[in-house]
């Protein structure tokens, strides 16, 4: 139910005015309600990309950060895929220290605003938090990543924001392929070994999936801008319209260009489709170019737009994910009156974070749980425009290889529903640019690299890769992760050059 931001930070006053200056037991700490988001209301933001968490007030963060248990084996850290000091922080943030929690973050991760903003911590960090596991809900651990967006926004807000120290040159040079979560992990890393760093992206923006994936109202493409400015400082260079592959291929840029090292971070590009009749109907999507269109080319703002969007007022949306909410939400705020998210599973099953799932549903997106689509109908004409989805109704049988219950479709109980756009967001594979032009390099039927799993190197000496080159479609910090993973080993690999 939606709450008033002036409400919500009223009530954070009492509890900070309530315990200031008093050290909290265990027992008052689980007195402490977990602190709500404030948001936009739903009809007013459907009508804008303005962010739709509107992120926590100073009391709030206060009040949040009072209930962490300050656990001396921090199973939260544990959680974290970059392993950032999360009792250090939230311990600062508590004593309204914003900037000695951010130098704390910054030990670990270089993009906090980020990922408080997008990472699924009900699967990491919190997923461990013992006040969760007291209160016997993953809902009610302690809001780990709103008060880290809090803490990164408050230090950029007020410019104290430390730029990593660098050490004295080291007469090496790296390529960092991509400008996504993964490759800035690794610049950053490496950057701060000495080492010089040239970044190369693609596209004409920088920030990977960051910039082109993500939507405006989730995460502010300034901010993207911002993080990547810190690398800027740093001393990295960055390189746009620049198509490893193509432009210059692995072979040249070690052979002739004199790079000692590469790191791949080039993510999972390739769209999957369902191989359904009428998928090649004009009105059909890939989750990608929708996205893509709508975030790196601005194609919402219509009168100034290169590229507007397809017009539609029905859209179906296959998949249940975080992108299909995405593609959902983008949907309507570009003008649906109706979205469906046509899902074969259960709400149970789906992968999608529950809070990205309840803003969809704040926002007027249905949901059609238990369905599969079988064929896209179009006009049978020289324009095939998508006129509607048929479907089939399933139920849950055994469960799969994965653990997760397998849908088994029912038999005549196929219909079809009138739409006039299709968004296909069942997942993305490998880009696959760079093994075309680079055959030595090995991997495996997906189109993933194969890399040493303690390195991260590849079949090719010298040249590492993480994040989902590797991982298939996985998370921000997991991306992260890799890409620390790999600069630690590119270091220890440099150093016997």
């Amino acid at each position: 139910m939606y709450k008033n931001p002036a409400t919500l930070d009223h009530e954070a006053r009492a509890i900070v005015d309530a315990y200031a200056g008093k050290s909290l037991s265990p027992k008052d700490k689980a007195t402490i309600p977990v602190q709500d988001m404030p948001s936009q209301r739903s009809d007013r933001r459907i009508h804008n990309m303005e962010e739709v968490a509107l992120g926590y007030t100073e009391n709030e963060v206060r009040a949040e950060a009072m209930r962490c248990l300050q656990c001396k084996n921090k199973p939260c850290t544990e959680g974290c895929p970059v392993s950032i000091d999360i009792p250090a922080f939230i311990a600062e943030a508590a004593k309204g220290h914003y900037e000695d929690a951010l130098s704390v973050i910054n030990k670990s991760s270089l993009l906090p605003a980020i990922c408080g903003r997008v990472c699924p911590q009900e699967n990491q960090c919190q997923k461990f938090c013992t006040v969760g596991k007291i209160n016997k809900s993953v809902d009610k651990s302690v809001a780990i990543g709103r008060i880290e967006r809090y803490v990164a926004d408050w230090c950029r807000d007020f410019d104290v924001e430390p730029i990593p120290e660098v050490a004295a040159p080291s007469g090496k040079k790296v390529c960092v392929v991509g400008t996504g979560p993964a490759s800035i992990s690794a610049a950053a890393d490496l950057r701060k070994a000495g080492h010089a760093v040239v970044m190369f992206e693609a596209l004409h923006k920088a920030g990977g999936v960051l910039s082109y994936g993500i939507p405006e109202f989730r995460l502010p493409k300034k901010i993207v801008a911002h993080e990547l400015e810190k690398l800027v400082k740093m001393g990295v260079k960055v390189e746009l319209n620049y198509l490893v592959g193509r432009t210059r291929t692995l072979r040249q840029l070690m052979d002739e260009d004199g790079y000692d090292a590469i790191f791949i971070g080039t993510g999972a590009g390739l769209p999957k489709f369902m191989h359904i009749p009428g998928e090649n109907a004009v009105g059909v999507f890939s989750a990608n170019e929708y996205l893509t269109r709508a975030n790196l080319m601005k194609a919402y703002d219509v009168q100034n737009a290169a590229t507007p969007m397809y017009p539609a007022k029905r859209v179906a949306v296959f998949g249940g994910g975080n992108v299909a909410m995405d593609s959902a939400r983008m949907a309507r705020r570009l003008g649906a009156d109706v979205v469906d998210v046509i899902y074969r599973r259960t709400e149970e099953e789906m992968p999608a974070r529950k809070e990205e799932v309840a803003h969809a549903k704040e926002e007027g997106i249905t949901f059609r749980f238990l369905h599969n689509p079988v064929a896209v109908e179009y006009t049978q004409d020289k324009f095939q425009k998508v006129t509607g989805v048929r479907m089939i109704r399933c139920e849950l049988g055994e469960p799969d290889a994965s653990g997760r219950r397998s849908p088994v479709e029912i038999p005549g109980s196929e219909e079809t529903v009138p739409y006039d756009a299709v968004i296909v967001a069942i997942g993305n594979s490998s880009n696959p640019l760079i093994k075309s032009t680079t055959p030595e390099i090995e991997t495996n039927k997906r189109g993933n690299f194969i890399v040493n799993e303690e390195t991260l190197e590849t079949s090719i000496p010298g040249v590492f890769a993480g994040g989902d080159i590797v991982l298939g479609a996985a998370t921000v910090i997991l991306a992260m992760g890799q890409g620390r993973k790999a600069a630690k080993a590119i270091n220890a690999y440099l150093a016997t050059k």
